[in-house]
């Protein structure tokens, strides 16, 4: 776990980092809280980035979920504003530990091209074979398909996360199960995501992310506050491209509405 600390910080924000990368990837995006008051909390998720254990592998989602709720409980004992932020798989780590877990504290949910869906999925086959070895051999890894040059249209980020030592390319068939789940318990019971103000920002042109399934979870919530922004031919990694200005800016607003 990581903080960025401010002084004298008006709230706090929970960064969740996506699949195959790590909180460091985030440091840009950290910094830019940080000009605006506040303060930054994330960590690496498991088997991935500096975490022990084999790489691109989890026993259970729960082992995400745990791992939040500890960055959620460092951030609780400064009383402040609190934020939940989760892009791709971390947006679907962020749905399920507010399912799961207690929302006290927590002021507002962004959530960046959250993974409820995967835009290619498996053949059926492989689908299959998927749901047999995960009870045989659930520690056998294959490349996990996530292209570099399908993720932003920056060429200066691409070939940083290709230098990227800490970068997962290979995930194990129990992970994919699990990831499977993860995404049909949110969809399926969309009434247990609590009352928070929520901001989806959802790329528009998402090689890795279903959008469509992205908008109908997002209008299945009876929420008292909730916003919808997608952004037409941006890619996956909406705070990496080219325009990642005018993202946070909007991103910022969100926040400012409820803590000015």
């Amino acid at each position: 776990m990581w903080k960025w600390e401010v002084v004298e910080p008006r709230g706090i924000i929970i960064i969740i980092h996506g699949a195959g990368e790590h909180h460091g990837r985030y440091q840009w995006l950290a910094k830019k809280w940080n000009a605006h008051g506040l303060e930054v909390i994330m960590g690496d998720l498991p088997g991935q980035g500096q975490t022990r254990g084999r790489r691109g592998h989890v026993q259970s989602f729960q082992q995400y979920i745990d791992s939040v709720e500890a960055w959620l409980e460092e951030g609780r004992k400064r009383n402040l504003p609190m934020f939940l932020f989760g892009h791709s798989m971390g947006g679907l780590v962020a749905i399920r530990t507010l399912m799961e877990r207690s929302a006290a504290l927590i002021s507002g949910v962004i959530l960046s091209s959250p993974c409820l869906a995967l835009s290619q999925p498996p053949t059926k086959t492989k689908e299959f074979a998927t749901k047999v070895l995960h009870r045989f051999a659930p520690t056998i890894s294959s490349k996990s398909g996530i292209r570099t040059e399908q993720l932003t249209r920056s060429e200066e980020i691409r070939e940083a996360y290709i230098r990227d030592e800490l970068r997962v390319t290979k995930v194990s068939v129990r992970w994919y199960r699990e990831l499977v789940k993860a995404m049909k318990i949110s969809n399926r019971y969309p009434e247990k995501f609590p009352d928070l103000p929520l901001l989806v920002m959802q790329s528009g042109e998402d090689f890795l992310v279903d959008k469509y399934a992205v908008r109908d979870w997002f209008d299945s919530l009876a929420l008292t506050s909730k916003h919808y922004k997608e952004w037409d031919g941006l890619y996956h990694e909406l705070f990496n491209e080219p325009e990642r200005e005018e993202v946070f800016r909007f991103a910022v607003g969100f926040i400012n509405l409820i803590i000015p």
